[in-house]
């Protein structure tokens, strides 16, 4: 077993939101949140202020401790203030993907048991049809569409104080595949939520000078925590994007100051190789922090050059909080994911026997934490396969930890790809696939690819006299999932081996064999 080399924090006793807007009144006008795109400023004092008027007029409408509230939106100021007024009413948040399809909501919709949806003009009409026959009873958009009622009016006299809760209640379901299968609900609670944030401030040492750039989404479980909510904490003034755009992103960094940027490897890529780099200040960026995939050492290297700052990296499962390893300042090494956070114990075991192994031996890692989540809604199974009776989870990536204590990743044992950060589950893809009336089998692998990390590759065996193109295919699952779970080549093979493990039978169809 590993023990972390930082200090132990204190984990506070309180609800989620009253640890993260802790300083609100004292920052006052200071901005908490700007909107890199019109510069439309939410201030800490008018944060607070919005959180309680949305949690009272929640309250006053026949909103119950426990109801749940989904959250559609790319990243806006506005996010942070039903997050946490939903969070002061006793609630809870499922955070909802923007780029999903109809289906794809509708089936979180279904399983989180929302009641109310908040989303944004464009995406209304998504969400409307997406919403038709699920237990949502109302339909809300941050700012004005035609036809729309406003969030606004869910917004009634303040609350003075949050709804009771304690540590182990519920407060986000953001969903995530894990180490195999379809997406499920991670069960997080107040306190899941407040220790990470606790640990990711005092290993960053994360000050509140600072500026941080929020491009990577808060419906994710990186930027709701480390950025939306990590930032708010320390008292940082957070500049959102809604979506990546390189020159806006470098405008953003330059015209704010920015100290320290949230990125995936994609960006750092950009970063390092692209010339439009040369044309922006970037002199008050501190550190730049990679996470959602690994990031070779090479390209750490070659970015933190041009930057003239480190790139360094952390480790982290939406099931983690997020974060369970991460580099502190003046602790940079090239191709780490950092050390173990504080308050955190990390093992390496033989993913066959489950022998412990020791330093520098490559076997599946294990994290155990407060920061550990309680388990996946409704599917006691895969709650059971992934955490033991000792607290233990099981993450399904294979690394080995150095005389330092640092992590390195090395491999991965679970079955799912990462494209640009994001979780794709092989067998949502193959299921979907076998539904096609000209494919008889079919396998979903991860290729190795210098951009975007992985890319979803399909093996495809067509039914005897059935005749498809790789085209078709791949339009047949665009229709129906989210952009980054598309299937970007489809490849046409007798057979699909089924004396394999899926593990293995992956790896033979990825490298080709």
């Amino acid at each position: 077993m590993f023990t972390s080399p930082l200090a132990d924090v204190e984990i506070p006793d309180v609800p989620l939101t009253d640890y993260v807007l802790a300083r609100a009144e004292e920052l006052g006008d200071k901005p908490a949140l700007v909107d890199g795109a019109s510069g439309r400023t939410l201030t800490y004092a008018g944060l607070a202020a919005a959180v309680r008027s949305l949690a009272g007029g929640l309250i006053a409408s026949g909103f119950q401790k426990g109801d749940v509230v989904a959250l559609m939106s790319p990243n806006v100021p506005e996010f942070a203030i039903i997050f946490h007024g939903v969070a002061a009413a006793g609630g809870i948040i499922t955070t909802v993907n923007p780029t999903y399809t109809e289906p794809e909501i509708r089936k979180q919709l279904d399983d989180s048991g929302a009641t109310i949806f908040v989303t944004v003009g464009p995406l209304l009409p998504l969400a409307t049809a997406a919403a038709a026959g699920t237990s949502v009873r109302g339909i809300y958009v941050l700012g004005e569409a035609e036809g729309a009622t406003p969030v606004t009016a869910l917004f009634g006299a303040p609350i003075t104080a949050h709804v009771p809760v304690s540590s182990g209640d519920l407060v986000v379901l953001p969903y995530s595949s894990g180490t195999t299968g379809l997406n499920k609900g991670v069960m997080l609670t107040h306190r899941n939520l407040i220790a990470n944030v606790a640990q990711v401030l005092s290993a960053a040492n994360v000050r509140e000078d600072e500026t941080f750039i929020a491009v990577l989404p808060f419906f994710h479980i990186y930027g709701m925590q480390v950025l939306m909510n990590t930032g708010l904490r320390a008292g940082t003034t957070i500049i959102t994007m809604p979506r990546f755009d390189l020159e806006e992103f470098l405008r953003l960094h330059q015209e704010y100051g920015v100290t320290r940027s949230f990125v995936a490897p994609p960006i750092v890529v950009a970063l390092a190789k692209h010339p439009i780099v040369d044309n922006y200040d970037l002199s008050k960026l501190e550190q730049v922090f990679s996470g959602a995939a690994p990031l070779s050492a090479e390209l750490s290297l070659e970015a933190g050059a041009r930057l003239g700052c480190d790139i360094v990296q952390g480790f982290g499962m939406t099931e983690l909080s997020p974060v369970s390893h991460l580099t502190p300042p003046g602790m940079f090494k090239p191709g780490s994911c950092g050390v173990t956070a504080p308050n955190t114990q990390s093992r390496i075991i033989d993913p066959e026997t489950g022998a412990d192994l020791g330093v520098g031996e490559s076997g599946e890692l294990l994290v155990r934490g407060p920061q550990v989540m309680i388990g996946y809604l409704n599917n006691a199974e895969a709650t059971e396969s992934t955490i033991d009776a000792d607290g233990w989870l099981r993450t399904g990536d294979i690394g080995y930890i150095d005389s330092d204590g640092h992590l390195f990743i090395v491999d991965r044992l679970k079955e799912l790809i990462k494209y640009n950060g994001f979780q794709v589950p092989p067998a949502e893809l193959e299921a979907l696939l076998l539904t096609h009336p000209a494919i008889a089998d079919a396998a979903v692998v991860g290729r190795p690819n210098a951009e975007s990390g992985e890319i979803p590759v399909a093996y495809v065996v067509l039914r005897p006299g059935s005749e498809a193109s790789g085209q078709e295919i791949q339009d047949f699952v665009a229709g129906q999932v989210a952009t980054y779970k598309q299937i970007r080549e489809v490849i046409f093979i007798d057979v699909i081996p089924k004396s394999a493990s899926g593990k293995i039978l992956r790896r033979l169809l990825r490298d080709g064999e």
